[in-house]
């Protein structure tokens, strides 16, 4: 892994302003002011979006979103796109990140992971992180159906965790991804809760009340099978998924749960799938020293920019997106028109 082996153009993102601050840029990615502008945008996208049910080999359900590219040269290539954690399929930056791909010729499915989206109905037992089978099956069923055609995935924050997974495990599986590319991934989730408890309390707020959010809705949905009073009365992350890990998972505490999806250490040891990670050296979220302590493989590459928050990498206050740009220049090569 080399994490200087950066190309020209990928030096020339540099936000000036409250842009060039690590809050800014990982608020603002999500937020309703650059969701009014992504929607407008992708709004003929959207239009040709076709829904679609994967059902994998456990039985497992999972709702996607596939588009045929529109542009005038399509590339006869697909990208899959994961979500982070409480996202979905039309979070901001899976969307944009989806219409750009589109715009470029490429096809694209947009996978919701279990009880994202409008998809908490399709299976009885929750999501948790460590549910990388029903994902690398399901990825790998789109990567068979497309052929010996280029397929690529790509994944945001705790999608980019499941990207690196699926891109480890892919070859035992017996299938090959093209490329795998994990912006702002979690690599120890551990570091990662530990960063959300010490930092601005926004974020840990936001996530509280997404999931909170979620899992009225699943209780509502399934009420025989989940009772989670004592859970709502629950104020922490920490707290949180304590409880639901000692209640609702086979993993005996906490820390056996966080590393049950930890891509630290020498999980990546061995990885064929070419894959690279490109994060931010000021991410609020995921700790930069996570990133320089992952092995050396040959199928690895590592962008640490020096700014860009989590998951965010927008360049101007018309919130256009860098990231986009960097991944149709890191994929277009491994493609023909």
């Amino acid at each position: 892994m080399n994490p200087d082996s950066r190309r020209n153009e990928d030096r020339l993102f540099a936000p000036r302003g409250l842009l060039g601050n690590a809050h800014v840029q990982s608020l603002l990615t999500s937020g309703p002011w650059r969701r009014h502008r992504v929607q407008r945008l992708a709004a003929a996208y959207l239009g040709r979006s076709q829904r679609e049910l994967i059902e994998t080999a456990d039985g497992t359900r999972l709702l996607g979103f596939r588009n045929q590219s529109a542009a005038a040269s399509r590339r006869q290539a697909q990208v899959i796109l994961l979500h982070g954690w409480e996202g979905s399929a039309d979070s901001n930056y899976l969307l944009s990140t989806a219409v750009a791909m589109d715009s470029a010729g490429f096809d694209t499915f947009r996978l919701n992971m279990r009880d994202h989206g409008s998809s908490h109905h399709l299976n009885r037992e929750l999501f948790h992180s460590c549910r990388l089978e029903e994902v690398l099956d399901g990825v790998g069923r789109l990567r068979q159906a497309y052929g010996d055609r280029p397929v690529f995935l790509v994944g945001f924050s705790l999608g980019g965790n499941f990207t690196l997974r699926v891109a480890r495990e892919a070859p035992a599986k017996g299938f090959q991804l093209t490329r795998a590319v994990a912006v702002s991934p979690v690599i120890r989730p551990r570091h990662v809760l530990d960063a959300l408890e010490g930092g601005l309390s926004v974020y840990e707020s936001y996530f509280v009340r997404k999931w909170r959010r979620s899992l009225r809705i699943k209780q509502a949905l399934f009420p025989e099978d989940f009772d989670l009073d004592a859970w709502f009365k629950l104020k922490t992350l920490r707290g949180q998924t304590d409880w639901l890990v000692e209640h609702y998972t086979e993993f005996p505490n906490l820390h056996e749960y966080l590393e049950g999806y930890s891509v630290a250490e020498d999980y990546l040891v061995g990885l064929e799938t070419p894959t690279l990670i490109i994060t931010a050296a000021d991410d609020p979220i995921i700790p930069e020293r996570d990133f320089h302590e992952l092995p050396s493989e040959p199928a690895l590459a590592l962008d640490v920019l020096p700014r860009g928050g989590h998951c965010g990498f927008i360049e101007n206050w018309r919130m256009d997106s860098w990231i986009e740009q960097r991944l149709i220049n890191e994929l277009c090569p491994l493609t023909k028109l």
